[in-house]
């Protein structure tokens, strides 16, 4: 313990060299981020490829794993993910998708997000309408009401001007 205290005085002391006098830096390697490489806009188009022909079958038919959305015509599943998900929480599949396994279950997001659906048709459905006064006779929620292109829900309001 001594010896690495004194190494670090001694380092300290050097300005950042060595003994030799080169320079001693911390080196990082970046970890890439799959996220990064991914192609959203092309990984779609080749889902579309894959589906021809049975975009207006439920998801449930076409796709494997649909626990949520199931008699949702495939064609617009595939926008449903792209619009109201990936937008509206400003991310893209791979948040809750491993590329290529789709059905696959290894990410927590994936249920987080059927939580949060049921949570959202669970306010549409039985709590909005029992709002008195509202202006809208069918009133709704969505994924972007409260993400607002935020992967964690919008928390804190924006300052006020200040008044004099």
């Amino acid at each position: 313990m001594k010896i690495a205290i004194f190494g670090l005085v001694v380092l300290m002391a050097s300005n950042g060299r060595s003994p030799t006098g080169k320079a001693v830096l911390a080196e990082t390697v970046p970890t890439p981020d799959p996220a990064a490489s991914f192609d959203q806009a092309a990984t779609i188009a080749k889902l579309r490829e894959q589906i021809k022909g049975h975009e207006q079958e439920p998801a449930s038919q076409v796709f494997k794993n649909i626990h949520t959305m199931t008699k949702t015509p495939a064609g617009r599943l595939l926008a449903i993910m792209e619009i109201g998900y990936s937008r509206s929480l400003g991310v893209n599949c791979t948040h809750c998708h491993t590329p290529e396994k789709w059905e696959a279950e290894d990410k927590p997001q994936k249920q987080i997000a059927r939580d949060m659906s049921a949570m959202l048709t669970t306010i549409n459905k039985d709590l909005l309408k029992n709002v008195k006064n509202l202006r809208s006779e069918t009133p709704g929620i969505n994924c972007t009401t409260c993400h607002r292109g935020q992967i964690v829900p919008a928390m804190d309001l924006p300052s006020l001007p200040k008044t004099e």
